[in-house]
């Protein structure tokens, strides 16, 4: 028996790009928002600063092989990249471009599209009718995208499970044909010699057994904010982390998933007095959520026990392993405890 294979989402937004330029001013990076973040109630943690990676570029290898060096300390054994699809245009492409052409660093990646609209309600600076770039669908696009695709799932470093490369869809019911989309990924990748893709479906904002529109699994995405009571409410949402997680992990599921733990959410430096706030996000309560989620699946079939941790670096949304001059590497140094003390109760 194994221990689960621990996979960290990856926010490639640390580098400018010309939309972002466009839309947001120049030089604009994911840092922009964290480095302006104020305090907004007594014992508010912010500003997130970071600690031993520095205010990173992404375009730079060096700073690619640390986060890699730091991942493999603490048992991360891959990283689920963002991957952004606009009917044949992506953004934020170069990180995991370079990655793929490179061949360094050497550790596993897979991809997760998130197939959602750009508008300016991501700032929290304008109406969701602000469109900045439109996700859109076609059957050509289908194919188009899926041949893009293979080129990242024939690489020896895509995560695969059972060999069928993995890869998840953050919005399944944006698609307008699921089955469509899904059959078209398959039949394509067949035609060419690839092994069929492993499909998971993010819950994220829908709860489903999704394999009825052609997904082979669930993720039980964290935070699944749609569970919390006043998300439409303007205004700050403040939330204890422990009691939501523990609504999150209330239901019983009778269909294939892939778990997910949150490390902390923190959206204020996007959205201001709007934003969700999760208090007591501790590294001591992130370890403890994912030493249980850990356990449970070691009754998972060996290739499919994955567990992924949301997030690497998304510090815009007070949500990552990466170190930060408060915490330092203790959230790292949790994940590999929990992991550590999963596969030491594991039988021989």
């Amino acid at each position: 028996m194994t221990s689960a294979r621990l996979l960290a989402f990856y926010l490639p937004q640390f580098y400018p790009i010309p939309e972002n330029d466009r839309w947001w001013g120049k030089g604009f990076t994911e840092w922009t928002n964290v480095a302006k973040a104020r305090p907004l109630f007594a014992g508010h943690y912010q500003p997130h600063l970071p600690g031993h990676l520095g205010f990173y570029d992404l375009r730079l290898a060096e700073v690619r092989e640390a986060q890699v060096d730091l991942a493999r300390q603490h048992s991360i054994e891959g990283f689920c990249y963002w991957h952004y699809w606009f009917h044949g245009q992506r953004l934020l492409e170069r990180p995991f471009d370079e990655v793929l052409s490179s061949g360094r660093p050497d550790f596993p990646f897979c991809l997760s599209w998130a197939n959602e609209t750009w508008s300016r309600r991501w700032h929290g600076t304008g109406a969701a009718d602000e469109v900045l770039i439109e996700q859109t669908y076609s059957i050509a696009d289908d194919v188009q995208h899926i041949r893009w695709l293979m080129h990242a799932f024939a690489d020896p470093r895509y995560v695969t499970v059972d060999g069928h490369p993995l890869f998840f869809i953050y919005r399944p019911l944006d698609l307008p044909d699921p089955l469509r989309t899904t059959d078209v990924f398959r039949q394509e990748c067949v035609r060419h010699g690839l092994r069929e893709p492993y499909l998971v479906a993010s819950n994220s904002h829908a709860d489903r057994d999704y394999r009825e529109l052609g997904f082979d699994a669930t993720l039980e995405f964290e935070p699944q904010l749609g569970l919390l009571p006043g998300l439409t409410e303007r205004g700050l949402k403040i939330f204890d982390y422990a009691f939501a997680r523990s609504r999150m992990a209330a239901r019983r599921r009778t269909f294939p998933t892939v778990p997910c733990v949150f490390v902390a959410w923190d959206n204020t430096p996007r959205r201001g007095e709007n934003g969700i706030v999760f208090i007591n996000s501790t590294p001591e309560a992130f370890e403890s959520g994912l030493r249980d989620i850990l356990q449970s699946a070691s009754q998972t079939p060996d290739e499919q026990r994955i567990v992924v941790i949301n997030a690497w670096n998304e510090w815009a949304e007070g949500n990552h392993l990466e170190p930060d001059v408060r915490f330092g590497l203790a959230y790292l140094e949790a994940a590999r405890r929990a992991n550590d003390v999963t596969t030491a109760l594991e039988p021989l």
